[in-house]
């Protein structure tokens, strides 16, 4: 008899784990992945461009001062060296000074320059990730998506849903 018990019983927990197993299969196959390529957003959209439009007109008089200033400092320093053996022990060394300050001042403004610009680039890409992700949460609503991952080491291109949000991001604008 107890044998006949465990017999049932291993049938029954074989039963309830098949259907358990068919279950688990079913909600799994409607589990829905996506995929987002943030750098092609941020190469391809609109707004993406159009923030790199912006910071290339806002940083273009800057950048063209610095390298006027590199330029100027490149001629000072070819007239030293031109003039350098002619000069006095003390004319060398004043102007020896001068260009070395010269030049300080303008690795300051180059890294602050630098600085700036990567800051507000940073800000624009922000403001653009801000609204892909808006996009892409209203890509996900609508088509009913379980998970979007932005970065992934390998993606199968079916999943891959950048040219919706791409297009959907361009269509907002």
């Amino acid at each position: 008899m107890k044998h006949l018990s465990r017999q049932i019983r291993t049938a029954l927990l074989a039963g309830l784990l098949g259907l358990g197993l068919a279950h688990a299969q079913a909600q799994a196959e409607e589990f829905r992945v996506g995929f987002v390529n943030t750098d092609r957003i941020f190469r391809e959209a609109n707004t993406a461009k159009a923030a790199q439009v912006k910071l290339e007109q806002e940083f273009a008089k800057k950048d063209k001062d610095l390298g006027d200033l590199g330029t100027q400092l490149k001629a000072a320093s070819d007239k030293f060296e031109r003039e350098a053996p002619t000069l006095t022990e003390s004319q060398r060394n004043t102007r020896q000074k001068a260009l070395v300050e010269q030049d300080r001042d303008f690795q300051r403004k180059r890294r602050e320059f630098q600085e700036d610009l990567n800051s507000r680039k940073n800000e624009e890409l922000q403001q653009v990730l801000e609204r892909a992700n808006k996009v892409v949460k209203t890509v996900a609503e609508a088509e009913k998506y379980d998970v979007i991952l932005q970065e992934a080491v390998y993606i199968n291109p079916k999943h891959d849903i950048t040219d919706k949000v791409i297009k959907a991001l361009n269509a907002a604008r």
